[in-house]
């Protein structure tokens, strides 16, 4: 009977342990994703900033 609630408790702070891990990887991937989608916007807009500054140099 000792075993058995011994094995259950193990198995309940495995639980618990992977899904933290488990949280906390995927709080880590949605921010990679933001920090990312966030850098290829500044991106696109420096590159719309230098597309429109050299269209206007052209015609003047």
């Amino acid at each position: 009977m000792l075993l058995l609630l011994t094995l259950l408790i193990k198995a309940r702070v495995q639980i618990v342990t992977g899904s933290a891990i488990g949280i906390f990887l995927l709080l880590l991937q949605t921010l990679a994703f933001l920090a990312i989608s966030g850098g290829l916007v500044l991106a696109a807009g420096g590159a719309a900033l230098v597309a429109k500054q050299q269209r206007r140099s052209a015609s003047a």
